[in-house]
């Protein structure tokens, strides 16, 4: 098969999803590797290297598209890049796609077979590590009062005290900020949903941290307080209510700083929206907020090589056993299957957007077989299903 390596084209995007180690290991799978010119040079790696390596270094995306089996990058799919897809083509990114509903409709029309990387992670994205953790830098650097903020330090200096922190979301994100702000001396308290959660970060920190259960009463209480809210929730889309509404952010100091990395449209914070590497806070009644959407694309080598080492298993799957077996053999890939050959597999998108879908197993054919099993990537469920008879009729 053909592999193609594409640069991403994402405003503040530098990384790269396949380092010329990656490429290395697929050529010696037997496969083609080409590679878009300049694919990895903003996260360290340059041509030379991916030569070296064995691949097969082109100009454009468009002959990325034209020649490539499975076709992959970062971040989502351009709109200029819709009229390149092909039908029956692989296409492995962050789709994101209950976000994206003009991607969303491109990938059913094109017929391409399309994986949502960011489901696919078995053990966690090494993407949400980062985002926890340089995260949480740069709600430190938000907190200089060059930049608007309190202009606290975040362990305190003499007689002056640090800064006391608000983790929302003891998940891989929230565990991720932490670790680097309790290593910095703040001041942190975790507010997740999952008890247990909570008693193993409490154990974890043998209780030089606080925890609390995650409720807007809760927040409301600790808001007045804290210097800085680190959003780490992943927040069910199609939920129209916060845990911090607009009215909350009055509870809050001047030059407090709110980081959304979780950075989602409708999510838990309503006075959120994106922001970029270039142009990374805005203030909103006082509050200094980091909205910018992809915060690991700031440390774009030490991710690049983590996310690579990551998918790589997914991409040798797939080229060396095709996309029916790989999704039987590893139920987190099968899960992130978005769209086959213009039938949607994704139920979350299917619920926000009222599209018809299908499972992944249906549309694969692979009932009966004993399959990995997966959980669910969310929690939202939707009523729009096609069942297996109706696919094979159609």
């Amino acid at each position: 098969m053909v592999f193609g390596l594409l640069k991403d084209i994402k405003n503040g995007e530098y990384r790269v999803i396949a380092t010329p180690s990656e490429i290395s290991t697929i050529v010696g799978d037997g496969h083609t590797a080409l590679v878009q010119k300049g694919a990895g040079e903003k996260a360290g790696f340059e041509d030379e290297e991916y030569a070296a390596a064995g691949a097969e270094l082109v100009e454009t995306a468009e002959e990325i598209y034209k020649r490539s089996d499975l076709v992959t990058k970062v971040k989502e799919i351009e709109p200029s890049e819709y009229g390149m897809l092909r039908e029956n083509q692989i296409i492995f990114t962050c789709i994101h796609p209950a976000a994206h509903p003009e991607e969303v409709q491109a990938i059913l029309d094109s017929r391409v077979i399309a994986f949502t990387a960011e489901d696919s992670h078995r053990y966690g994205s090494p993407n949400c590590e980062a985002a926890g953790k340089q995260g949480a830098l740069m709600g430190l650097e938000s907190m200089l009062t060059i930049n608007g903020g309190k202009g606290k330090f975040v362990s305190g200096l003499g007689g002056a005290p640090g800064m006391k922190v608000l983790i929302l979301g003891g998940g891989v994100v929230g565990q991720a900020a932490l670790s680097v702000l309790y290593a910095l001396g703040a001041w942190v308290t975790v507010m997740d949903i999952n008890i247990g959660t909570l008693r193993s970060l409490s154990r974890q920190y043998q209780e030089r941290v606080n925890t609390m259960i995650s409720t807007r009463e809760n927040i409301a209480k600790l808001l007045p307080e804290t210097d800085m809210v680190l959003n780490c929730v992943k927040w069910p889309k199609g939920r129209k209510d916060y845990l911090i509404d607009r009215s909350m952010l009055k509870l809050m100091g001047k030059g407090s700083v709110i980081v959304d990395i979780s950075n989602d449209e409708q999510g838990a914070i309503e006075s959120f929206h994106e922001t970029t590497h270039e142009n990374p806070r805005y203030i909103e009644e006082g509050v200094v907020h980091y909205c910018v959407s992809n915060i690991p694309g700031a440390i774009a080598n030490s991710t690049s090589i983590a996310y690579a080492a990551s998918v790589l298993p997914h991409f040798r799957s797939i080229l060396n056993l095709g996309v029916k077996e790989a999704c039987a053999r590893d139920g987190f890939l099968r899960r992130s299957l978005t769209a086959y050959k213009g039938y949607l597999t994704h139920e979350e998108t299917s619920a926000l957007q009222n599209r018809p879908w299908v499972r992944p197993e249906d549309i694969l054919g692979l009932e009966g077989r004993r399959l990995d099993p997966a959980p669910p990537a969310t929690v939202t469920r939707s009523e729009h299903y096609i069942p297996a008879a109706e696919i094979r009729a159609d």
